[in-house]
């Protein structure tokens, strides 16, 4: 009975990693597909690189910042942690509600960090592993 218990546990608590399709399809139900000139090829290769498409996905960065989530949204800019010093939280939201299985919160700051005028290119993932890429491959099979 113990291991049972045990193992819903561990079940419970474990993180959403999305396929890659199903995050594409969630993506183009969410509208991201060409939000402000980001295509859904873009989001779903960010997501790969950012995260490994893992929605507790956490990275603590050199200047004490904390990188969140599946788009990993990052606690000095765009969420709050309570620990990150001189967080501005542009995204009005707690860093915790961008890491559940329910990514409509990672969406929506998502979205905002879009409309930044660094676009994309906020994120590293993008920056290193999708811009100027030929990102076919991201969508292929999905029928989205």
């Amino acid at each position: 009975m113990r291991a049972l218990v045990f193992l819903l546990l561990v079940v419970v608590a474990s993180a959403k990693v999305y396929e890659r399709c199903e995050l594409a399809r969630a993506l183009k139900a969410a509208g991201m597909d060409r939000y402000y000139g980001a295509t859904l090829a873009d989001w779903v290769c960010l997501s790969k690189w950012e995260s490994s498409y893992n929605t507790q996905a956490i990275n603590h960065n050199t200047d004490r910042s904390t990188d969140y989530g599946i788009f990993q949204i990052n606690s000095k800019w765009w969420c709050n942690d309570g620990q990150t010093p001189g967080a501005k939280n542009a995204c009005n939201i707690n860093c915790a509600a961008l890491m559940t299985d329910d990514i409509q919160a990672a969406i929506t700051c998502a979205k905002r960090v879009v409309r930044d005028p660094n676009r994309l290119s906020a994120w590293v993932g993008w920056r290193n592993h999708c811009k100027g890429k030929d990102l076919t491959p991201y969508l292929a099979g999905c029928g989205v």
